[in-house]
């Protein structure tokens, strides 16, 4: 199994100078390659990601010397690695991904397993040395793969560990819960217990709100104008007003996940992504505050670590509009109407509890039809 762990970093400024030139050497590898790739793909011709290292390697020495002065794992695998999945992804009908990269854009490179050695608080990274971190390497086994990447002016490593399959934490016989994700919460229980919205925007609206003021009206804010240094300083301020937010959101949705995967043996949920009819401004402004894919992606990942299973309904399976107790299909309730009574039975219904509870059916009857041989 691998495992990501991310690590802030404590750079000297000498140490921080050779990161912003790692990644512009990585960019330029990138942007080089693309640009031949395009060139040649116009032309008819198809070429591999390795043949345009291999050109880029020949010439680099004399036309590029400065691209000398880096690891060498840094511009291949930004050719190899990155570019090879950003051309896979255009070859897929998804042409947003072949874009050129821009200085102080997500800034990033990436190392190989030989170019970098953790011990405790500390990470040795070739032709740097010794790098201070915040913490530890969570996990213990090989290291594949690391990243060094900067956001809102803070340097972070992301590192991939390959660890054993741990043991499974659940049996067949561990409980099962449906979660419907609702207008009026994130997401709901089948149980009744509510997820609540992460209301980061809310805590810092104030000041998101005045530096956001305070940056209109500096000088540079007008396209054309220079940056001014005042300018530059309440971006890079908002910036990391956007990261704090961003960080308790995730905190928070890894704080559920866990949770949610250590306690129940099969989740059902749905997949809310393909509900396309979908709309109102409480449900777009759940998506600001935790997004439903990520939170999905987390489940999935993190059930493989502790034996739960995940099941995904599709979009036509469970429905908020039918009954949980009888089944009955109600035509009288809209999206918006949260509570009804099934004309049926006469069960009442509050709908995000509902579809929970028919997610959770749902997941222990395909969850066991695969348990069978």
């Amino acid at each position: 199994m691998i495992r990501v762990h991310k690590i802030r970093l404590y750079p000297n400024n000498k140490q921080a100078t050779s990161f912003a030139k790692a990644c512009g050497v990585a960019r330029f590898a990138y942007n080089w390659a693309l640009s031949e790739w395009k060139r040649r793909y116009e032309a008819g011709e198809t070429v591999r990601e390795s043949i345009l290292w291999k050109e880029l390697n020949t010439i680099k020495r004399e036309q590029y010397p400065w691209m000398l002065e880096v690891a060498k794992c840094i511009p291949q695998l930004a050719v190899k690695s990155e570019l090879k999945d950003a051309i896979s992804g255009f070859l897929s009908e998804r042409e947003e991904s072949l874009k050129y990269r821009k200085k102080g854009v997500n800034d990033s490179f990436s190392l190989s397993n030989s170019n970098f050695v953790t011990k405790d608080k500390k990470v040795w990274i070739s032709l740097l040395g010794w790098v201070n971190m915040a913490e530890e390497l969570r996990f213990d086994g090989e290291n594949i793969l690391a990243a060094i990447s900067k956001t809102a002016e803070v340097w972070y490593i992301t590192i991939q560990v390959a660890v054993p399959d741990p043991e499974p934490m659940h049996t067949s016989e561990n409980q099962a819960v449906g979660i419907s994700f609702g207008s009026e919460s994130f997401a709901v229980l089948s149980d009744g217990t509510t997820i609540g919205k992460v209301n980061a925007n809310r805590q810092t609206e104030r000041k998101l709100k005045r530096l956001s003021k305070e940056l209109s009206r500096r000088q540079g804010a007008k396209k054309g104008e220079t940056k001014s240094r005042n300018y530059r300083k309440t971006k890079r301020k908002l910036s990391r007003l956007y990261t704090k937010m961003g960080n308790i959101r995730a905190n928070e949705t890894h704080r559920q996940t866990t949770g949610l995967t250590r306690q129940y043996g099969v989740i059902g949920v749905e997949n809310i992504v393909a509900q396309n009819g979908i709309s109102g401004n409480s449900i777009a402004r759940i998506g600001t505050d935790m997004e439903v894919t990520e939170f999905l992606r987390q489940l999935e990942y993190k059930a493989a670590a502790t034996g739960s299973r995940v099941v995904v309904a599709n979009r036509w399976s469970p429905s908020s509009r039918k009954c949980h107790a009888c089944g009955y299909g109600n035509e009288g309730p809209q999206l918006l109407e949260y509570n009804w009574v099934c004309a049926e039975c006469g069960a009442y219904n509050e709908r995000d509890i509902n579809a929970a509870i028919k997610l959770r059916d749902y997941a222990v009857v395909v969850d066991s039809e695969q348990e069978t041989p």
